[in-house]
């Protein structure tokens, strides 16, 4: 049976403690959450695990499930899409929303609909792309809560594919909306960057024959250093929200505020809250990338143990100006039965800081371990049996 295995490690304590109270930020936001993704400390929450209409920030979870598809090869950037008449008479026109003024019977590749629905924010553009992927937005919709379950988004359920109002069907929390950025960031970073920080997009004609160029609204982008997403939304429901990202320094945020008045409002209050994070808070080397650090037992493999190493540089965030003391340990559920990958992340660093925060950070398998051949099997299991 497994137990969870605690290990402290006095060694990566610091020297020098000093008292340190947490920053203080204030928002006109009545939901806002900010994390350091370097380190998985949080630095802000306020009703973060609060249920609320997504709007157009639903779309992040649209444009994950297609990343998802392109890196698994079952879906081309360059593959063409049909604009079924049915869908261009219901999402075009101001009744419609945000559009990329797609038009009827149009085939629009992949990779264009993507860039109409970041950097655009086009409704018409999620409902072709979820009709193209799967025939009907619906079936859309359930690839979409499949994925939301994968990622852990316990607090979200996707009723459409743009986040159009649908009394309440489609719902996420700011917490979830971070952890789905999270999730974009790390598991596609090549797409990441080729979708989420274009500044303009250019697509569709005005009656009178001239291109149509849209901004980005993305309220960060090229006024925070190193703003490179994510999304905006808007509906009368939900308010003005965004979700964003932005990295310096080797440091990434990852920002959500919800529920503001105007689009005036988010971009002042977007700007102001990342700016904080990276001037109110500072980032310290804990542990080098690839270092081992701990030894856990493993059950039925070709080892009994299996080191535990870094698999990036792990650091911890703090007040900037600081530096407070901190205990470190290291938790996993073990024995971890093999087989076993090297990169495999099966433990976790945990730091807590003297304020009581902690800030978890993921430990990887050294190296591979196989599964123990049929006498090591049976020596373990009679070990185990006689205690």
């Amino acid at each position: 049976m497994k137990k969870l295995i605690v290990a402290p490690l006095v060694a990566i304590a610091l020297a020098h403690p000093s008292i340190a109270a947490a920053p203080q930020f204030q928002t006109a936001a009545p939901i806002a959450y900010m994390e350091d993704l370097s380190s998985g400390a949080v630095l802000f929450e306020r009703d973060a695990n609060r249920r609320m209409p997504p709007a157009s920030l639903a779309k992040m979870m649209t444009v994950y499930v297609a990343f998802d598809m392109v890196k698994k090869g079952e879906l081309k950037l360059d593959q063409m899409m049909t604009v079924r008449p049915e869908t261009w008479a219901k999402w075009h026109g101001p009744a419609a929303g945000s559009t990329m003024f797609l038009s009827s019977g149009e085939n629009v590749s992949v990779a264009n609909l993507l860039y109409g629905i970041v950097t655009l924010s086009g409704n018409d553009a999620c409902i072709v792309l979820a009709e193209g992927i799967s025939g009907s937005e619906q079936a859309f919709t359930e690839r979409m809560n499949r994925k939301a379950a994968e990622l852990g988004l316990k607090d979200s359920h996707f009723g459409t594919a743009n986040g159009w109002p649908d009394n309440g069907v489609t719902y996420v929390t700011a917490h979830d909306l971070a952890k789905l950025a999270a999730a974009t960031i790390t598991n596609y970073p090549d797409l990441y960057k080729q979708f989420y920080s274009k500044r303009d997009f250019t697509w569709g004609k005005t009656m009178g024959g001239s291109a149509i160029t849209q901004a980005n609204r993305d309220p960060i982008l090229g006024r925070v250093a190193g703003a490179d997403g994510l999304k905006t939304g808007h509906t009368e429901e939900a308010g003005y929200g965004f979700t964003g990202s932005a990295v310096q320094n080797g440091r990434r945020l990852v920002m959500v505020v919800a529920g503001l008045t105007s689009s005036g409002q988010r971009a002042e209050e977007s700007v102001r809250f990342m700016e904080w994070g990276f001037r109110a808070w500072q980032s310290k080397p804990i542990v080098a990338k690839g270092k081992k650090v701990e030894t856990a037992s493993v059950q039925l493999g070709d080892s009994s143990s299996v080191g535990l190493v870094a698999p990036k540089a792990l650091t911890v965030t703090l007040p900037a100006g600081t530096s407070p003391n901190m205990t470190a340990k290291v938790v996993y559920d073990g024995p971890i039965k093999a087989p076993i990958k090297a990169g495999q992340h099966i433990a976790d660093l945990v730091v807590t800081t003297s304020d009581g925060l902690q800030q978890i950070m993921p430990l990887v398998a050294e190296k591979d371990v196989a599964e123990a051949g049929f006498f090591g099997r049976a020596w373990a299991g009679l070990t185990g049996f006689f205690g």
